[in-house]
């Protein structure tokens, strides 16, 4: 009779597999459970100490807090960078609109010049900074203008208007008076009483062109104006402007 053959148990076959060693060994149970709970205890500990997967991602090695932190100072950076910018092309565009206006306004509508000499005292003394009006500007007798007048000198030159276009002019040297159509001129401004002028009395009596103008300075005595042959009559479109105010100095501030 063949011998009953018998199949193992689970546990059985689960120790044949994982025990090292000769199959034969003749191991007694209790030593068979505890080798399989070392084996079992190893394999746990390997598997616990291998590396955790590579975050590819990323800020994977960052917490989820820092890389929120980081992202909202780099969009701060960003606006502050984009706000800086802004305020310097505002600021720019806003120096270029002044340095324009400016410069429209001191060529078309007022300037600032010094007066030079003595011809306008004692209305105008020599170095006074006055602001001069140009702007759709009609000259009228009385005026105190700024002109110009390349036959004389290439500097503008300050004068009183005397008379206009059409108007006749009669100067009396011995009476001492400047009369317009026949009538003398109240002339309050005048320095001292007039006289015969270091260049002559060259002119006394003079219809003034239209279009033109016949000008005089406050200091009769020691002005060249229109009785003066190399500047005679102004034509009008030689007036730079009118003088409004006496700017300089400080002490001295009025209105013309």
């Amino acid at each position: 009779m063949e011998p009953k053959q018998t199949n193992p148990s689970p546990e059985e076959d689960v120790t044949e597999v994982l025990l090292p060693g000769n199959p034969e060994d003749d191991l007694s149970e209790n030593e068979r459970q505890s080798l399989l709970a070392d084996t079992l205890l190893e394999a746990s500990l390997t598997q616990d100490a291998s590396p955790a997967p590579e975050d590819k991602s990323e800020g994977g090695d960052q917490p989820l807090l820092g890389r929120l932190m980081r992202s909202s100072k780099e969009g701060k950076n960003k606006k502050q960078k984009a706000d800086s910018a802004q305020e310097m092309y505002l600021n720019i565009r806003s120096l270029v609109t002044m340095m324009a206006v400016f410069i429209l306004v001191f060529t078309f509508v007022a300037r600032v010049i010094v007066v030079s000499g003595p011809s306008m005292e004692n209305t105008l003394q020599n170095g006074d900074v006055i602001v001069i009006w140009s702007l759709l500007y009609d000259p009228k007798p009385g005026d105190i203008v700024v002109l110009t007048q390349q036959s004389y000198q290439e500097d503008s030159i300050v004068k009183r208007i005397i008379a206009t276009g059409g108007q006749h002019v009669d100067i009396d040297y011995e009476r001492g008076t400047v009369s317009v159509d026949g009538n003398v001129l109240d002339e309050p401004y005048i320095k001292e009483a007039m006289r015969v002028p270091d260049y002559g009395a060259s002119v006394t009596s003079v219809t003034v062109p239209e279009g033109c103008l016949f000008v005089m300075g406050d200091n009769r005595n020691h002005s060249a104006d229109s009785r003066y042959t190399p500047i005679g009559i102004i034509d009008a479109r030689c007036v730079i402007g009118k003088a409004v105010v006496v700017l300089y100095p400080f002490s001295d501030f009025h209105v013309l």
